[in-house]
Parts: structure tokens; C-alpha cells; sequence
């Protein structure tokens, strides 16, 4: 007689977005293998009351302090707990009930709640690059102190591990990361000058936030997996390459010494590496679309066209200077897109502020976490001025 494995207790910070919108559709979907113990949101408190009731969780955090009324107030009669700020959300991935920690928070804002997981051992799924981008030398030696697994819940992250799995011991010669293209493949810069919000926003084949679309069509989202890669998987940036994959079927690929290639395909549907993080090792059934050989005759391979989608250049160039310029690169992105959704700047001028803030901001070599911090406040401040 199989003994049943106790239910694992999930916080997911970042539940309304659209990845934690997907990591509880997953756990809706495994109820004998999963629980929700924490929601967390920061402005959109309707959808986390209602995400809440539906799956009442030991607390939730809501981030900005002035909805924690309306919260408590709808919460009260299932005795939810709740709570406030950021610091509250920092705290919580901290209690003892939790099993594992999904960040599914936009930009810099995940990386103190990552680290005080990680702290508190915790294992963390984690779908908030930018923290790996930011502190990656930082958050991998932690990580390794404490024991801690980290599973990539990026499609192209989670095809990576999925292709290492059973190959530990076997040194990697290269990692091949797929990218869209994006909307804008094959575009030229005075095309790329007309560029609007709305163009932008329309991904050809995944459905994102606002942030992560924008990021995807400039290709700094590209740029800032291929520096999340070097410190999830120990590899240099000289052994990382990206090909253009218009399809996004094969979610990436990894050489081995021998020559050979093992590459993860399927449909891009989110959930599957989400639910791979959340219930590794073991695959669970799914009911997710299967992908069909013969509906797609042809996948093609391209070279990105660096000069043109100059962000992914300048990812590479902070990767290989290190210390904090993956740092300052993050920030001034985090604001040029901000600034763009608000159509106060172009789309190409997305790369000039990002360029100019890493010729501006002082290199640090080996930064600890207040020079991150500090970093991050100093490039903002620059970026705004750059836009002003």
C-alpha cells in the first residue's frame, strides 16, 4: 500500500498577476496535491478577496497599505488573516506553515521577499527574473548555504532544467535560449520609430503582463533570461546563446559535450512549467492542449538581430562586466518601460536610457545587498532625469 504524500502548502506572491493567476488555476486542478497557505497581491485587492475565498489561505498580504480595510473587512468571516505593506510581505514567506514559496512579483519588488525565503529556507518556484538579475551571485550563494532549491518557472528556464534533469553529472558545452522575436521580428529601426504602446502590447504568441510584453517585444526580456540562466545554472555568458524561434515550440535547448542536444517542446501554455516547479520530481497528469507534430510542418531558427534590438547586446555586455551593472540594467529598463506604457517616450529610446545609465552609474565589483539597493535607488533617479 502506496502511502499518500502530505499536501504541499504553497504562498504565492504575486497572485493576481498573470502567472499567480495560472499557478492557482494548477493547484485547482492537483487539490490532493496542493494547498494555498498565502496570497499576496499589491493593488488589485477585488481579485485577491475573491481568489482568497475561493481558496482560503492561512493570511494574505495586501501591498498597498491603504486597500488593508476593504480586505480584513471581506476576509472576516472565513478568519483569514491579513496584512499589509511591504514589510509585512517580506515577513510572511517566513512562517513556518509554508512548504514552498512562488514569486510571481513584478521586477526589483521580488527580490527582498526572495531572499528572506530563501533565508528561512524555503524552496523557492520562482517566476520573478529580475531577481536573479539584480543580486543572481548574491541569491545562488544564499541558496547554496542554505540548501535551498531553486526551480525555474520560466518557460525557457524550466526547459533548461527539464532537459539537465538526469544529466548532473554531465558538464554542459552550451545553452540555447529560444525567443519569439517577439511582434517586431524582422522590423527595421525607422519601422521600430513608430512604434506605440498598443503594437507593443500585442505578443504573437504568449498572453503576459503589460511589463514582461513590452520586454519581450524590445527583447530585454530575452536579455534578462539569458543573465537569470548564467546564475541558476552556473553557466558563463560565453557559453549562452539565443536563436530567434518564431513558433515557440522548442522553449530551449542544451548542448552536452558529446555534441548532443536535448531540447523541451510543447504548446506554450505556462502551466506546464509552473506545475513542473511546484511538483517536481514527480509530473502530474494534466488535461493541457498536446501539441501535434503534423499541425506544425515547419519550425524555423533565426539569428537576433542584435544591432537593431540593441537590448539584448547590452544584457549580454552587462553580463560580462558583472558586479552591479546587471543591476543598473534592470532599473532603468523597470523605468524606460514604465515611462513608455505611459507614452512619454518612444520605444527606441527605451535602449538609449538603459545605455546611458550603465555608462553613468559608478561599477561596483563585488556588491552586497545595500549596494544593490543603493544601485537600484541611484539608476532610478538617473533614468528619471534622462527621461525628464
Amino acid at each position: 500500500m502506496t502511502q499518500e504524500r502530505p499536501k504541499k502548502r504553497i504562498a504565492i506572491l504575486g497572485s493576481t498577476g498573470s502567472i499567480g493567476v495560472q499557478s492557482l488555476d494548477v493547484i485547482k486542478r492537483h487539490p490532493e496535491a496542493f494547498e494555498v497557505e498565502v496570497l499576496t497581491a499589491q493593488n488589485n485587492a477585488d481579485l485577491l478577496i475573491r481568489q482568497a475565498l475561493e481558496f482560503v489561505p492561512n493570511a494574505v498580504v495586501i501591498g498597498n497599505e491603504t486597500l488593508y480595510q476593504q480586505v480584513a473587512d471581506a476576509l472576516l468571516p472565513k478568519d483569514i488573516k491579513v496584512f499589509a505593506g511591504l514589510d509585512a510581505l517580506s515577513q510572511i514567506v517566513q512562517m513556518d506553515t509554508i512548504d514552498m514559496v512562488l514569486t510571481a512579483l513584478v521586477g526589483y519588488s521580488g527580490l527582498k521577499p526572495t531572499m528572506n525565503a530563501i533565508a528561512a529556507g524555503k524552496p523557492i518556484a520562482l517566476a520573478n527574473k529580475e531577481t536573479m538579475v539584480v543580486a543572481g551571485e548574491l541569491i545562488t550563494k544564499m541558496a547554496q548555504e542554505r540548501a535551498v532549491n531553486i526551480f525555474p518557472i520560466d518557460s525557457e528556464h524550466s526547459a533548461i532544467f527539464q532537459c539537465i534533469v538526469g544529466e548532473f553529472h554531465n558538464p554542459i558545452e552550451k545553452i540555447i535560449l529560444t525567443a519569439s522575436g517577439g511582434p517586431f521580428r524582422g522590423k527595421t529601426r525607422s519601422e521600430l520609430l513608430k512604434v506605440t504602446k498598443e503594437m507593443a502590447l500585442k505578443h504573437p504568441n504568449w498572453d503576459m503582463g503589460a511589463k514582461i510584453t513590452i520586454d519581450s517585444a524590445s527583447l530585454m526580456n530575452k536579455g534578462l533570461e539569458v543573465i537569470e540562466a548564467r546564475w541558476l545554472f552556473g553557466i558563463p555568458a560565453d557559453k549562452i546563446d539565443v536563436v530567434v524561434h518564431p513558433q515557440s515550440i522548442v522553449h530551449s535547448m542544451v548542448q552536452f559535450e558529446d555534441g548532443s542536444i536535448k531540447a523541451q517542446l510543447g504548446l506554450p501554455d505556462m502551466r506546464i512549467p509552473i506545475q513542473f516547479a511546484l511538483a517536481y520530481p514527480e509530473r502530474l497528469k494534466s488535461d493541457f492542449p498536446r501539441f501535434n507534430f503534423a499541425e506544425y510542418p515547419s519550425l524555423t531558427f533565426e539569428k537576433p538581430d542584435l544591432e537593431t534590438f540593441r537590448n539584448l547586446q547590452l544584457s549580454f555586455d552587462a553580463l560580462k562586466e558583472g558586479g552591479n551593472k546587471p543591476c543598473v540594467l534592470n532599473a532603468a529598463n523597470e523605468v524606460a518601460v514604465e515611462y513608455f506604457l505611459k507614452d512619454k517616450i518612444g520605444f527606441m529610446e527605451m535602449s538609449d536610457i538603459v545605455e546611458k545609465c550603465l555608462v553613468k552609474i559608478p561599477y561596483i565589483s563585488s556588491p552586497d545587498y545595500q549596494d544593490y539597493v543603493d544601485t537600484d535607488t541611484e539608476t532610478r533617479n538617473i533614468a528619471l532625469d534622462l527621461i525628464a
